[in-house]
């Protein structure tokens, strides 16, 4: 390996691998590892974060999220190892947290801060340094500064007294190529050392790391087995074991193999880490992992649609994470396909509007009594009630998305472009299919070829229910919510629904194999309230023309809409 000059390794297993168990690592375990990375050539070693009860509070978090000294002191104990680091977040540390250096285990104290706050790290740094510590920057997500930005920290660095300024790869973005354009003006800077701390959402931390240190970095991050937050990190054992294979003696790495077995396989069989979908988006796009989390967890999106939308956030360059973001992508259109077509009310076609097509089935069933069919547990465990149902009424049967085959509705309908690609071959034959105007041509052209009527609404954002002329507008992606605008549609008498048991309870649905956060609460109470919103406004509408209004006729966390299915038997 042809390297330009000296370099230096700091492992942060304790630190940064904190973030994948909330930094509840026993002290067993970190002395273990710290004895190990004495024996394996590395220069430091971060032992966790520095702050105080303020910002995490007792029994919050792990005793390694603060570190206090003397924790820190009685766990190294009289080891002869490399030196330990700490680091704070900016904003969350304060000077007070830090006693003098002499009286301090820790060498190096290391500052993380986003682009927006670097000159108060900065700030904060110097006052570190002059308490007798190394101290180092920590610059979060570097490969989104503009050519500006990356300009005014290098000035502000030229004039700083710190020892080291790190570049980030917070979403793991950098590739090989981006290292020398990235490098080489900090390199410039030959009053301080600059750092690299990949991360390995691409699986390129090992690969950017080498052409890092030959481009002449001064030091880079590592740690055990990888451990850290999603994807983790650069694998301290992989970078010893390659520059002990390329000739560098002073590297072993069997030491931290044998931590791996006896501590580190255990954490990951609790609480894994590694190569996953979001982290491996985020890491392509440049932009904060929980974006791609986020509309995962929704359960609602395919992966293409999800690495579209990541692409219009790249050209936004938010600054972290920005949750309304994510709901103004759904409501514009950008993430699934909802909202992308504002069409004209059929009947009162306008200028710069798309007319769309008549409701084949506007009054096709005037007078009936129609009968919704839902997805929820209800549906399965009140079958026979509701074939009896069927029986002695004789409703037009409408059916969303998967029915697990328990029920053949007259109708089966589809407006989520991920359900229908899951459970469009679970259709019966003869079930007319009903698929949402949204829903791409090409998409529906790929998995079908059988007809099909389109499912007539117009996705308006802030919209409350309505109906012209046989359009739908609403701003509801449940499809069965939505169906019930289309009985509405169709002329129905009287309106049922079975299977919608809301999202109240934990097991919502029977029929999805869904694999990102089934269970997410704060989620599913507010898809409760959205579609209680429009069961309301439904309601409202029909009872304003003198129509019955809902009835939902299995246990549902919609309470107001429920009248048990025995009262119909």
């Amino acid at each position: 390996m042809n390297l330009n000059k000296p370099f230096e390794i700091l492992d942060c297993s304790i630190r940064d691998g904190g973030y994948v168990n909330n930094w509840d690592f026993s002290q067993v375990l970190v002395r273990e590892s710290y004895k190990a990375l004495s024996k394996t050539g590395v220069d430091f070693v971060e032992l966790g974060f520095r702050s105080s009860e303020k910002y995490f509070p007792k029994n919050t978090t792990g005793i390694w999220r603060t570190t206090p000294e003397d924790l820190l002191r009685e766990t190294v104990g009289n080891i002869q190892g490399p030196a330990i680091a700490l680091m704070g977040d900016y904003g969350k540390i304060d000077l007070e947290d830090l006693p003098p250096a002499e009286e301090s285990v820790a060498r190096m104290i290391r500052i993380a801060a986003g682009k927006n706050d670097l000159a108060g790290a900065l700030d904060l740094c110097e006052k570190i340094k002059q308490k007798g510590y190394i101290s180092s920057l920590q610059c979060m997500g570097y490969i989104c500064f503009t050519e500006n930005e990356r300009k005014e920290l290098i000035k502000r660095l030229a004039d700083t007294d710190i020892d080291y300024a790190y570049v980030g790869d917070s979403y793991g973005s950098i590739f090989p190529f981006h290292v020398r354009p990235i490098f080489e003006p900090l390199l410039e800077l030959k009053h301080l050392k600059i750092g690299f701390h990949p991360h390995n959402n691409t699986q390129m931390a090992f690969a950017s790391t080498i052409e890092a240190l030959a481009v002449g970095i001064d030091i880079v991050d590592s740690t055990i087995f990888g451990i850290g937050r999603g994807a983790g990190n650069l694998p301290t054992e992989i970078l010893l074991g390659y520059l002990r294979v390329q000739g560098m003696e002073r590297y072993n790495p069997s030491p931290v193999l044998n931590v791996i077995e006896r501590y580190f396989l255990d954490i990951m069989r609790k609480t894994p880490w590694g190569y996953q979908l979001p982290y491996m988006i985020s890491g392509i796009f440049n932009v904060h992992p929980n974006y791609p989390k986020e509309l995962m967890k929704r359960q609602e999106y395919r992966m293409d649609e999800i690495w579209n939308a990541m692409s219009y956030i790249r050209k936004l360059n938010p600054t972290g994470f920005n949750p309304r973001l994510v709901d103004e992508l759904i409501g514009q259109g950008v993430v699934g396909y909802m909202g992308a077509k504002h069409f004209c009310v059929p009947g009162e076609e306008r200028e710069n509007c798309i007319p769309a097509p008549h409701p084949p089935y506007q009054d096709r069933h005037a007078g009936k009594d129609i009968l919704i069919l839902a997805n929820g547990p209800s549906l399965k465990e009140k079958q026979e009630e509701i074939r009896q149902f069927i029986k002695l009424h004789k409703p037009i049967v409408l059916g969303a998305n998967n029915l697990g085959g328990l029920f053949v509705p007259d109708y089966h309908a589809f407006n989520n472009a991920k359900r229908f690609v899951s459970h469009i071959e679970t259709v019966h034959p003869d079930s007319s299919l009903l698929l949402g105007i949204n829903l791409p041509g090409d998409l529906i052209d790929d998995y079908l070829d059988r007809p099909y009527e389109p499912l007539v609404f117009n996705d308006i954002l802030d919209a409350d229910f309505d109906i012209t002329n046989g359009m739908i507008s609403s701003n509801c992606r449940t499809i069965s919510v939505l169906l019930a605008g289309v009985a509405v549609v169709m002329g129905a008498r009287r309106i049922f629904i079975a299977g919608m048991d809301g999202y109240l309870n934990s097991d919502t649905t029977l029929h999805y194999d869904e694999r990102f956060d089934t269970h997410e609460h704060a989620l599913n109470i507010e898809r409760h309230r959205w579609n209680e919103r429009f069961l309301h406004q439904i309601d409202a509408w029909l009872t304003r023309r003198q129509h019955e209004g809902l009835h939902i006729i299995t246990p549902t966390g919609h309470s107001s809409f429920y009248t048990p299915i025995t009262e119909y038997l």
